[in-house]
């Protein structure tokens, strides 16, 4: 049996070593390329709309875990374990807007999840009778339109999601 690590020139040639070419459904070593065509901008602005609010988790996690680290809430381990929450959480969109980006059917799902359940934090900042109305409607606003984003057939076919020819 003889085992070969992949040089510079296979990489360059999208090849494995040996010159044989991988297994169907195992992607080449370079795979960079799409084969679904551009991206539409409903695509590109679902993806912005979801790295926003990832960074907006960033923000709101940072603030939070700095209050609890300086500043004197009513309780600092709270603070602090809301603060790191929050900051994990912001993955999930950030990763998902990255994969909406290159076009990757997989994270439609995370970025619809998350934008359901951004609706029901909405509503409860909307319930409230201080600052926090603005935000609930700024957060319902951008959830319903990153829903209404993805959903779009447009988007769905530039991701490779719906109905399958079986003719």
């Amino acid at each position: 049996m003889r085992c070969s690590v992949p040089t510079a020139l296979h990489r360059a040639q999208g090849q494995p070593p040996g010159g044989r070419g991988y297994p169907a459904g195992v992607s080449r070593l370079d795979d960079t390329t799409n084969d679904q065509g551009p991206r539409p901008v409903r695509l590109t602005a679902a993806a912005a709309l979801a790295a926003l609010e990832g960074l907006a988790l960033v923000a709101a996690g940072g603030y939070l875990l700095v209050e609890g680290v300086f500043g004197s809430p009513d309780s600092a381990e709270q603070a602090v374990t809301g603060g790191v929450t929050m900051i994990v959480l912001a993955a999930l969109p950030l990763i998902a807007a990255r994969g909406l980006l290159k076009l990757r059917r997989w994270a439609r799902g995370p970025v619809l999840v998350t934008q359901i359940l951004a609706l029901p934090v909405a509503w409860q900042l909307l319930q409230a009778d201080s600052l926090l109305i603005p935000g609930g409607i700024a957060l319902a606003a951008v959830a319903i339109t990153t829903l209404a984003l993805l959903l779009n057939p447009e988007s769905t076919e530039a991701l490779g999601i719906g109905p399958r020819d079986t003719a």
